[in-house]
């Protein structure tokens, strides 16, 4: 008899949404990643030490070089999202409201397009143009300039290039929502084309392009991979968290480091909750 209450319960567990379930794994997933945190790890055998410290939160916050890096992440992840929301808009714009139904299908399939290459040969394609006597030295040279090489500057060109798409879809997807009598009204009223494009698209695209920045500004925030690709000697959050992972096998810090993206997302989210962003996500 006890055995069918049991039999209930898993099979009501089993009928549980699966999205339910993705948000209990991933809320599991980061009471891991914070328990971790408050682990440490013993300097002469390498062991993980089981008792709870906040040696390694304080050596984040204190040791000047971890301050610098996500001083720098932040910036370079602000400066990515600036750059895509200023180059997404007018395409989005366009693709939105000037292109006809047939030329959105292709422009959407062209924004698509770059997503279905592989995120290892696009960075490497940057490389190689930002490389010494690469297609930037070639194109620059005639003008006496050069490629900036590898680097800080190369390494916010090749993410803004990789997070690009992520910026236009929901900018056209929420410039597609904007009526159109409201453009032909500001027409109406004798409004040029630049004025109702800053006092009537812009303020309606706004939560689009928050929603376009979570993408980028978090994508950015995680990367490690491009910095070691075009970003020379700099280091983000990303790469001392691989490093702490690998070479130096110190999970708890490295755990530690990660928490900090999440808290600047986490703010970030509650901080655009009012914008209605998230309902264009």
């Amino acid at each position: 008899m006890a055995r069918a209450p049991r039999q209930g319960l898993r099979t009501g567990l089993l009928l549980l949404p699966p999205m339910l379930w993705l948000g209990v794994a991933y809320l599991a997933a980061l009471a891991a990643l914070l328990i971790t945190s408050l682990w440490t790890q013993d300097d002469f055998t390498g062991e993980i030490q089981r008792q709870w410290t906040l040696d390694n939160f304080r050596d984040l916050f204190t040791i000047d070089v971890y301050r610098t890096i996500t001083v720098r992440t932040l910036e370079i992840a602000a400066l990515v999202t600036v750059i895509d929301a200023v180059l997404a808009f007018p395409v989005a714009l366009y693709m939105a409201k000037v292109a006809s139904p047939r030329a959105q299908r292709l422009l959407v399939i062209a924004v698509l397009m770059p997503l279905w290459a592989s995120y290892l040969v696009k960075a490497y394609a940057w490389r190689g143009m930002l490389s010494e006597g690469g297609l930037l030295d070639w194109v620059l040279g005639p003008f006496g300039l050069q490629s900036p090489g590898y680097g800080l500057l190369a390494l916010t060109m090749t993410l803004a290039y990789l997070w690009l798409p992520f910026m236009i879809l929901p900018v056209y997807a929420g410039l597609q929502r904007l009526p159109d009598s409201l453009l032909e009204a500001s027409a109406d009223l004798g409004a040029r084309s630049w004025t109702t494009v800053l006092r009537v698209v812009l303020p309606q695209a706004f939560p689009a392009l928050v929603a376009g920045s979570i993408f980028t500004f978090s994508l950015t925030m995680g990367d490690f991979i491009a910095v070691r690709i075009v970003g020379g000697t700099s280091q983000l959050l990303g790469n001392v968290v691989y490093d702490n992972i690998g070479a130096a096998n110190n999970l708890p810090f490295a755990a530690a480091v990660a928490t900090v993206p999440i808290a600047v997302m986490l703010v970030y989210l509650a901080a655009v909750r009012r914008t209605g962003a998230l309902d264009n996500l």
